[in-house]
């Protein structure tokens, strides 16, 4: 598969059009890249789409079907029709930077890395997450994801969300030393064997360096968050991208990005997704939090307009 690369990406899209029969579906597999700018060198916009898979493909069942307002209705019905020979589970959204899911969780990383770099150790943050129900942490799925994809990806959420993104230095460190994740055999973890993550000491003078470079001095570092803390420091901005999706009407009801988060990034099921658990703690309280975290980290927590309506008027999002 070719990576998050958009020349690539365009150069194959314009040569599949002159290739391909006028009736055939140009489908891409993009997870972040707008359709608008895949295609953006070739005529056929009406059967361009895309057919987002989450990886494993083959275990996890969401299809996220993405359209633009050329795509035709024809197109969206036969990937519906393939994604129910697939036994897959299809969410229709609309195209913008990272869709629906991604877009949603690409906060959860940031989040990760900025209490990293607030002196909360990896490892903790990974074992809280999975105590939360996730089947790994964020470190851990960065590694199994790879970093170069993840640094590919960071690139496009900086360039679209400019106004809500942290930036840690911590993977362009590890990157740059050629730390790639778990097929490079060293990422934030070392991995002997079959997949098979060890912590890596080494982490450490990463660490210190991340934090250095981030301009965080040693009165920044926190060393009394509790779990609970972790969890709403992590999840609480992913919940608050949900709202700007729903309000941009990305997906049509809140229970496609419930579904979503359960089959493409195993949100555990029996909190009954994102926005499910988010209505279970309320909007107030994860405005609150957002607003006190915002006055003292910065624009990465600042509520939406949607989430602040939601707290205000006392209703579920």
């Amino acid at each position: 598969a070719a990576t998050e690369n958009i020349p690539l990406k365009q150069k194959i899209f314009n040569d599949l059009e002159h290739a391909c029969p006028s009736h055939c579906i140009l489908a891409t597999n993009t997870s972040s890249i707008g359709l608008e700018v895949v295609g953006a060198n070739i005529k056929s916009q009406d059967r361009l789409i895309g057919a987002h898979f989450f990886s494993p493909a083959h275990i996890m069942r969401l299809l996220e079907i993405v359209r633009s307002n050329e795509t035709s209705l024809q197109v969206i019905v036969d990937l519906l029709g393939l994604a129910k020979s697939l036994q897959k589970v299809p969410v229709v959204v609309k195209s913008s930077p990272g869709f629906a899911v991604n877009r949603v969780f690409f906060p959860y990383g940031m989040g990760a890395h900025f209490l990293a770099d607030l002196g909360i150790d990896p490892y903790r943050i990974d074992s809280i997450i999975k105590g939360f129900g996730m089947p790994m942490g964020p470190f851990r799925m960065a590694d199994l994801g790879g970093l170069q994809t993840g640094t590919l990806v960071n690139k496009i959420w900086f360039q679209a969300y400019p106004d809500r993104v942290y930036a840690s230095p911590l993977m362009p460190l590890l990157y740059n030393d050629n730390r790639l994740g778990e097929s490079a055999g060293k990422g934030y973890y070392n991995y002997q064997g079959k997949r098979k993550e060890k912590p890596a000491p080494e982490l450490k003078n990463y660490l210190e360096q991340s934090r250095k470079l981030a301009g965080l001095s040693s009165s920044d570092k926190v060393t009394n968050i509790t779990d609970q803390e972790i969890v709403e420091m992590i999840f609480f901005p992913v919940i608050n991208e949900a709202c700007r999706v729903l309000e941009e009407k990305v997906v049509i009801n809140s229970s496609d990005l419930d579904i979503a988060s359960v089959l493409g990034m195993a949100f555990p099921a029996y909190r009954g997704g994102i926005v499910f658990w988010a209505d279970h703690i309320g909007a107030d309280y994860v405005y609150s939090k957002l607003l006190k975290w915002e006055s003292i980290h910065g624009n990465f927590y600042k509520p939406s307009n949607a989430l602040e309506m939601c707290a205000t008027r006392k209703i579920q999002l």
